[in-house]
């Protein structure tokens, strides 16, 4: 018979997972032009993030008055972060540099010769939930990838004279492919893009 009181609770919950002890890592592409210094700075940057989420459709067919429910494809959520916005604004300026290298102000083109090859102008985003022990830095309790990633979005930072005590803030928003979790998907056959291995597109269409 199952147990319900307080120590019994306490044993199976211990301290619990902290949503604020959390990592976020992503090397920025160098192929387009970006320097890979401020990798380390981002990490310290991003104040808030989420793990990723992912749903699978519902495919609904008619029968005999009834509506039977199949499972359909998996889609995979818009994913985000905020960051505090350093001194010399250099992570903001990584992402505008990203952006116009995918697509630029003035005219509807990349302004990178790689800006056009996805392979290129993505990377992967680990997001590492750490646990509230006696390590340094926090053991990691689960990591998620996203592979093939880019910005999409860099939010806008709000300017007020009555702003006072405090630090500015923006998010950006990206777009990705999947998310794997721990060292999920085809390593052995891989594609070293933005500091980890990628899985071959070509390859994994092979396999499908």
């Amino acid at each position: 018979m199952a147990k319900n009181n307080v120590s019994d609770f306490l044993t199976k919950v211990k301290q619990g997972v902290r949503p604020n002890m959390f990592e976020v890592q992503l090397t920025f592409p160098t192929t387009i032009g970006l320097t890979s210094g401020d990798d380390d700075l981002l990490t310290l940057m991003c104040k808030s993030a989420a793990l990723p989420a992912s749903n699978i459709g519902v495919i609904e067919v008619p029968f005999r008055g009834r509506t039977v429910k199949i499972a359909g494809d998996r889609t995979f959520d818009n994913w985000s972060a905020t960051f505090i916005n350093d001194k010399e604004m250099q992570v903001r300026s990584r992402f505008e540099q990203w952006l116009a290298a995918v697509n630029e102000h003035k005219a509807n083109k990349t302004s990178s010769a790689d800006g056009v090859d996805p392979t290129k102008y993505t990377t992967a985003v680990q997001i590492k939930q750490l646990e509230k022990d006696n390590s340094e830095g926090g053991k990691t309790l689960r990591q998620y990838k996203l592979w093939y990633a880019f910005p999409t979005a860099v939010s806008a930072i709000d300017l007020a004279y009555d702003s006072n005590d405090q630090i500015e803030e923006f998010s950006v928003e990206f777009q990705y492919s999947y998310w794997t979790v721990g060292g999920d998907g085809d390593e052995s056959d891989s594609t070293t893009n933005g500091g980890f291995a990628l899985p071959s597109i070509v390859a994994r269409q092979q396999v499908e």
